[in-house]
């Protein structure tokens, strides 16, 4: 065990047994608080925050066959649930159709299978795409679903300028914690910036990013680095952006963040708090950014996956509990809670209502909506709050001096750092330091077993054989055309996505569609 007077967070900042005004002498409140709605919105990014509004109560879901999918979301939706939230399959996310030998085994396993135009009508089938909105987990193929989704509106009816969602689109994460990136970092950075200016042009009202540092802790950061690491990505973002042309007002109001929350709700929430202020100072200070709504960091949070246990599940329960606190302490914008069984499985739909239900408690009982920034002026959370903002601010630093993200990650920086701060994290855990209840301590030597989600053993033929159907009846002659059209585009400096929708919309699937970009911009090699 470590001394009992020796405090510190996940992240390494030491905590005083007590703090008091001292701790706060040299400190501005105008330049490191403002009006909440204000810069540098450390208070929030709206005046009222949840007196007008609560948070977006947008659960994930993404299982199995689009049909299984899109009767969970209605599901949620009947149950409460204010906006949806896709999880899609290993394939969709790298590029591979349910029949392509590389997808055996992994259909429908992890998230929904999506091939081609057909699946994306079944996912939304009945759903009205003009009212809800959807955030979409993906990022390599981020753009082929989203022109997926655009397709089905408009076979709805509904306009660009009325659908509303996000995808997450951040390929930067995906060299660092991931995993799912499928060409190098700089082609891939290239779709992102077609994406931006696309979205622009044609759904105004789409979040053209999420960048995440969800997975990167997940993949056993701190919550300093989380921050850190993030930041640096949507900086590299910004700056691809404006080297491609881009007036930066004209893309950054519509750039969101995805956070990850664990539990230690105070430094959780003066995580948010800080994020918010550093980049509303990047934007203004690095960019030159003149419009209120590029400087402000609009973020979704979930709740920790990696902080939950398969011993004693149920004790997660009271784990996303305290997360979902601190997401609503710290001021994000969405929310999703997750289920207290997903250490074993797909959430079932029990799991799945009491992870709702929980937020809904914490938004109409606990009290903490009907104040903005809650927290605000205690000495404990300002001066955690400014200790986060100042190492994050020595790990961009250092990032800035090895050339930005993209170098960084070339060199491995980042990743080493999260691989070193995992290890201490384990190691802690392993030697006692750190309790996890139900794990190294309080532990049961017999534990009732739990449901588990059940796998549908026939859906990954159901899905090829669709897949396959979908191929035999369409225009071959329009697909090559549309197909070579893209391979063009991709050699040349046109914006990919128009070409891509035309494919898309003639039936070409979304393998098709990575297939001839792997072609053309190559595929990433992490030894390489």
């Amino acid at each position: 065990m470590k001394d009992s007077q020796e405090h510190r967070t996940d992240s390494g900042i030491e905590i005083h047994p007590v703090y008091r005004a001292a701790d706060l002498a040299d400190w501005d409140p105008e330049a490191k608080l403002g009006e909440p709605g204000s810069f540098p919105y450390t208070r929030g990014v709206h005046a009222e925050m949840y007196r007008s509004k609560l948070w977006t109560m947008r659960q994930y879901a993404g299982f199995g066959s689009a049909e299984s999918t899109n009767e969970r979301f209605k599901f949620l939706l009947d149950a409460g649930q204010t906006g949806l939230s896709c999880a899609f399959d290993l394939p969709t996310q790298m590029g591979y159709d349910s029949d392509h030998p590389r997808a055996e085994g992994e259909v429908g396993k992890v998230g929904v299978a999506i091939d081609s135009l057909a699946d994306m009508r079944l996912l939304m089938a009945d759903l009205p795409m003009d009212k809800v909105t959807t955030s979409m987990t993906i990022n390599a193929t981020g753009a082929i679903l989203l022109l997926l989704y655009q397709l089905v509106a408009e076979e709805q009816g509904v306009a660009g300028d009325k659908i509303r969602g996000t995808i997450q689109n951040d390929i930067l994460k995906e060299y660092i914690a991931r995993g799912t990136y499928i060409y190098p970092p700089r082609p891939s950075m290239r779709l992102i910036v077609d994406t931006f200016s696309y979205c622009a042009a044609n759904l105004p009202n789409w979040n053209t990013i999420s960048i995440s540092g969800y997975h990167i802790r997940e993949a056993g950061s701190t919550a300093v680095q989380e921050i850190a690491f993030t930041l640096a990505n949507g900086i590299a973002y910004v700056e691809a952006a404006i080297a491609a042309g881009m007036d930066v007002d004209a893309f950054a109001p519509r750039l969101s963040f995805f956070w990850n929350a664990h539990n230690n709700l105070f430094e959780e929430v003066a995580k948010y708090r800080a994020a918010r202020r550093m980049w509303a100072r990047i934007m203004t200070e690095r960019f030159g950014a003149k419009d209120p709504r590029s400087k402000m960091l609009r973020f979704h949070t979930q709740t920790g996956g990696s902080t939950l246990t398969a011993q004693q599940p149920e004790n997660n329960i009271v784990r996303v509990t305290l997360q979902s606190l601190a997401a609503a302490m710290g001021g994000t914008q969405s929310l999703h809670t997750n289920g207290f069984d997903e250490a074993l499985g797909l959430p079932t739909t029990r799991a799945a209502k009491i992870a709702l239900r929980t937020q809904q408690i914490v938004g109409f009982e606990s009290g903490v909506a009907d104040t903005v920034d809650p927290l605000a002026g205690s000495y404990f959370v300002e001066s955690l709050t400014d200790e986060v903002e100042r190492a994050a601010n020595d790990y961009l630093d250092r990032i800035d001096a090895l050339g930005g993200a993209v170098a960084a990650i070339e060199a491995r920086f980042m990743q080493d750092e999260i691989e070193s701060a995992a290890y201490s994290f384990a190691k802690a855990v392993d030697g006692g330091e750190k309790i996890v209840v139900g794990v190294n301590r309080f532990t049961d030597a017999e534990s009732e077993p739990a449901d588990v989600f059940p796998i549908d053993v026939t859906l990954q033929q159901t899905q090829i054989d669709r897949t396959k159907s979908v191929r035999a009846g369409r225009d071959q002659p329009a697909v090559d055309a549309a197909l070579s059209d893209v391979a063009v585009t991709a050699r040349g400096e046109g914006n990919l996505l128009v070409p891509m929708k035309a494919a898309l919309a003639v039936m070409a699937t979304l393998g098709e569609v990575a297939d001839v970009l792997r072609g053309e911009f190559g595929v990433y090699s992490p030894g390489g």
